[in-house]
């Protein structure tokens, strides 16, 4: 096999790549650090240990220890770092010197679920305990279920499952008054609403256990973040304890960057690029990881790369490169896992289903078609490859997008990038509304004896509910008083109680908020849901459904709207040099007017909407130019709407590079004149109803936010803007008007100005 120094060697020489190669990082390897637990574990797991030749790494040893003292534990150490490990010892040792005990494992997906399982199973034979632990998710059979209530000790599920739980805890007596520990692998993926509704769902969870008589501990394993103490205590309310020496070994990492799309317009697919790369790879004896970001071009990059690998003289068969993708069949998903360990697969084009830590054996090289949209997941996608003290290769294919060709132009940002904050707010009122209805309906809600797990806003929030006759009072507590099951009425990704059901032949597909719902999903709009297109034929206003009709179209839609910002109550300021900064409560005015159609970035067609005004309440942060600012602008003769508009979205372009986002969760809005003193202004609000903290952590970070757009627009090589800089592909009026040279003289001043 070819080391993947050689093979990025061998890539560089090949003359259809030779002029998009930008920047190689060397990471040097890293030996491994051992630790002794004190006391040693029991014997039999001793014994497993010892008979593996299994040496625990130091910070596996420390979960151990601070399991042991009753602590809750975050661990933020890389991907393939043993963690899993690190939290089943100290459960498999209480499984053993603690009768009765009882532990809930909680995993983002069903196939991380089962692959999970298989490996506490294969630790229960090795320890001899038993077969103590099942799965228990939507796809379990009903004749197993009071088993495993019963007789399970370890449950592993799902948010989503554990939500349905809570409403029958009653039938879960015996494994709620036993709870030792709540074990959640991956929780950096709850954050922004759906982590929000997690973190009240884990404080109904505790509140549950407490009727039991439990008080679990929570162990938590993530990706590295910012904030991941205080993310962990925010997601569960309790205190915690921080891992983060990693003591596990690392190989020799090469890190490569590639850019097809240095002009615009692109001469150069960065997709076919990205299949020819993995392709060359497999030709070089590399088993290779391909992330791309829809199922789509998941597909199409794997059927492209499948006739790259069969050009001579290194022929790769057809049936060596397979895609993987949600919508394939379990035993579909299943078959190319087991083809990844065994290396019968040579190369995989993937979305991001293969980013979390589903066990595929050991990866030679991963190629990340397109930054994924955050240092976090590009790191996660990246250590797929090289587990172990293997060396590894990494190429990352930069798409036209703004943070993609800003790393392209300033590599040492990547590899020195701040770690990103994780953002969860569980005082949102549409989504506590919604969590306070499920707790009432599960035991009787006290407003001082459950202040402890709740926001302060509970007792605010009850009267509303009880004012709508959800909630009426008892003398046990406020119990819920609703037609249907709580639980039925919230869903976990859902922010506002105002919830549009996607359907698709009476099936349903997903659920929208109205805000998305009047964006995404008005009538002719082309809707992708797990990257397949679906035309919207009806959007019925009062019953809140969405029918559409799969189809399969040349071109996509995108809505023509007017916006309007109404600031409601500041909440903080501060002054910058060249503007005044603000953080509150607005309430955001959106009216889509129209929506092209448009392929090849070709608008083909224009066409009407008759849709009411969509208003909803927001958190914002906004800038309110200093005159002095403004009028630089104009010496420069720079257009200041162009100037602003391109602020605007060069801010938002570059927010997911400090904040655990997607620029679609965020909106903006830029007026010549309007500001709370009318002063010309730049509004950049959370794109959900109530807000859930992406403009309260940018205002906290306006300064590092402020000076990375600045840079992203100062060094973009075009001349009056690009989707590298300031073109967003989110804007409700077509990118009308720009001034980018306005808008670099302004992100500067707002800085610098005296």
């Amino acid at each position: 096999m070819t080391v993947p120094g050689d093979a990025l060697r061998s890539l560089r020489g090949d003359s259809r790549l030779a002029d998009g190669w930008i920047h190689a990082e060397e990471i040097p390897p890293r030996e491994p650090r051992y630790g002794t637990p004190d006391p040693p574990f029991p014997g039999q797991i001793q014994e497993f240990l010892d008979s593996r030749k299994i040496r625990l790494y130091s910070h596996q040893c420390e979960a151990a220890q601070a399991f042991r003292e009753k602590k809750n534990v975050v661990m933020t150490t890389p991907t393939a770092s043993g963690k899993t490990l690190a939290f089943a010892l100290p459960v498999f040792e209480a499984l053993l010197t603690q009768p009765g005990s009882t532990f809930l494992f909680l995993y983002p997906t069903k196939a991380l679920t089962r692959d999970q399982h298989k490996t506490l199973r294969a630790l229960e034979e090795g320890f001899c305990t038993g077969a103590v632990s099942a799965v228990y998710d939507g796809d379990t059979a009903t004749s197993a279920r009071a088993r495993i209530r019963q007789e399970a000790r370890i449950v592993l599920s799902n948010p989503y499952e554990l939500h349905n739980i809570l409403s029958w805890h009653h039938q879960w007596s015996q494994f709620f008054s036993g709870l030792s520990a709540v074990v959640i692998d991956e929780a950096h993926r709850y954050r922004g609403v759906f982590g929000s509704h997690v973190a009240l769902l884990l404080r109904r969870l505790r509140r549950v256990c407490r009727f039991h008589g439990s008080h679990p501990l929570f162990v938590l394993s993530t990706a590295t973040l910012a904030n991941a103490g205080q993310f962990a205590e925010k997601l569960c309310g309790v205190p915690f304890e921080q891992i983060t020496r990693d003591g596990s070994p690392a190989g020799h990492r090469t890190i490569a960057f590639y850019n097809p799309c240095r002009e615009w317009p692109a001469d150069r697919s960065m997709h076919r690029d990205s299949a020819l790369i993995l392709a060359l790879c497999t030709q070089a004896g590399l088993q290779t990881l391909c992330f791309s970001g829809s199922r789509r071009t998941a597909e199409l990059v794997a059927s492209w790369a499948r006739e790259f690998a069969a050009e001579p003289p290194r022929h790769v068969p057809a049936e060596k490169i397979a895609s993987y993708r949600a919508g394939y069949l379990p035993e579909e998903r299943r078959a190319i896992e087991e083809g990844l360990k065994s290396g019968a697969l040579r190369g995989v084009v993937s979305t991001n289903a293969l980013e979390l830590g589903i066990d595929v054996g050991t990866l030679d090289a991963v190629v990340l078609s397109g930054f994924p949209g955050t240092m976090m997941a590009a790191w996660q996608q990246a250590g797929r490859a090289g587990r172990g003290a293997r060396d590894a290769l990494a190429i990352l294919v930069a798409s036209p997008n703004p943070l993609d060709q800003y790393f392209m132009r300033h590599p040492s940002a990547f590899f020195g990038a701040p770690l990103e904050h994780a953002i969860i707010d569980i005082e949102n009122p549409y989504i506590l509304s919604g969590q306070v209805l499920c707790a009432a309906a599960e035991l009787p809600l006290d407003c001082e004896a459950d202040r402890d797990l709740f926001p302060p806003a509970l007792p605010e929030i009850v009267s509303s509910l009880a004012g709508q006759h959800l909630l009426g009072r008892t003398r046990r507590g406020w119990i819920y008083a609703g037609s249907r099951r709580a639980a039925d009425l919230v869903s976990l990704e859902g922010g506002s109680r105002e919830t549009f059901t996607v359907m698709c032949n009476g099936h349903v597909l997903e659920t929208l908020d109205r805000a998305q719902a009047y964006r995404e999903a008005h009538k002719g709009a082309i809707l992708l849901h797990q990257g397949e297109q679906y035309r919207v034929d009806d959007l019925d206003l009062d019953a809140r459904t969405v029918r559409v009709t799969p189809v399969t179209v040349g071109y996509y839609t995108r809505p023509q709207k007017s916006a309007a910002v109404r600031v409601l109550e500041v909440k903080a300021c501060r002054d910058l040099s060249g503007a005044r900064l603000f953080f509150g409560d607005v309430e955001v005015t959106e009216q889509y007017t129209a929506y092209r159609m448009i392929e090849r970035e070709t608008v083909i067609g224009v066409e009407p909407l008759d849709l009411p005004p969509s208003r909803f309440a927001t958190r914002c942060l906004w800038f309110e130019l200093a005159p002095g600012t403004c009028d630089a602008v104009t010496r420069a003769g720079g257009d200041l709407a162009g100037g602003l508009h391109g602020m605007e979205h060069a801010l938002i372009a570059v927010m997911p590079f400090f904040v655990l986002c997607d620029r679609w969760d965020i909106g903006g809005l830029s007026v010549p004149c309007g500001g709370e003193s009318g002063y010309p202004a730049v509004y950049i609000y959370d794109g959900y109803e109530g807000g859930i903290g992406l403009a309260e952590k940018g205002y906290e970070i306006c300064e590092d936010i402020v000076a990375t757009a600045g840079s992203l627009v100062a060094d973009c090589p075009c001349t009056d803007g690009c989707p590298s800089c300031i073109l967003s592909p989110k804007c409700g009026s077509d990118n009308q008007p720009l001034d980018k040279k306005a808008a670099r003289l302004l992100l500067s001043l707002v800085l610098t100005a005296g």
